[in-house]
């Protein structure tokens, strides 16, 4: 049996340099780079056609300031927000910061409506819950919250700016992180001790961007049907031809 292997770079085409950055990156060119692999046998043959990494779209160059050593990076930034080094280092906390908490946000509304529906606790769903009654109004428990969100979002701010220093706890003295990678402290934040590998970050980040469509997701579908997820997707589950994203919209005009 003999396996052949042929790679080729194609350069379609490319525009004049006046077309926008959202097309062409910092480049000013749109170029198109496929890695062609053809494995011929005696018995069958096939092509794959692959992406070098980082272009999030095929074809479409990464700008040079994306060159793929960042977790998550698929050279994605058509408005050219990250050109400035420090302005990327601030979304990559920020990404990351946001990936986390829509991770939170999204389990805090799929899980207890999913516990309820099973009979397994009996919560208000997650657009009722700020109409409960809590051991404080509503506008106490505002400013409680921007006090304390405030207070952490300033020390991450520290912490990114000059790494290191704020692992001491400024309150409790007997508190300390051990010298760690920004955004990654360790400690009783990572209580299963996983490792920030490569991977794991890679893993994290995605889960993280699902989440945030997700929850973006749950809003307008909330906005539409009037309903939670696991209700809209029990009521899809039940007649599948007509409970569907073509008859709600198509109901709602």
């Amino acid at each position: 049996m003999a396996t052949v292997t042929t790679q080729a770079s194609l350069a379609v085409f490319r525009p004049c340099t006046s077309k926008s950055r959202f097309l062409t990156g910092s480049s000013g060119k749109l170029t198109r780079d496929f890695s062609i692999k053809s494995n011929v046998s005696s018995s069958s043959s096939s092509f794959k056609v692959e992406a070098k990494k980082g272009e999030w779209l095929p074809g479409l160059a990464s700008p040079g300031y994306l060159d793929g050593s960042l977790a998550g990076d698929n050279g994605f930034d058509p408005l050219g927000l990250a050109e400035d080094p420090e302005n990327l280092r601030w979304f990559v906390q920020a990404e990351l910061v946001n990936s986390r908490w829509a991770m939170l946000g999204v389990a805090g509304m799929l899980l207890p409506e999913v516990f309820t529906k099973l009979g397994i606790i009996n919560v208000p769903e997650w657009y009722d819950a700020g109409k409960q009654e809590y051991f404080a109004s509503s506008s106490t428990l505002f400013v409680i919250e921007f006090i304390l969100f405030h207070y952490v979002e300033i020390r991450r701010w520290q912490d990114i700016k000059n790494p290191g220093s704020v692992n001491q706890d400024p309150i409790f003295k007997n508190y300390s992180l051990a010298p760690h990678e920004c955004g990654y402290p360790g400690g009783i934040f990572n209580p299963l001790n996983f490792a920030p590998s490569q991977e794991a970050k890679e893993k994290e980040l995605a889960n993280g961007r699902l989440a945030m469509l997700a929850f973006l997701g749950f809003l307008v579908q909330h906005n539409v049907t009037g309903k939670g997820p696991f209700e809209n997707l029990l009521q899809h589950i039940a007649d599948p031809w007509h409970n569907t994203i073509v008859q709600t919209f198509s109901g709602g005009f």
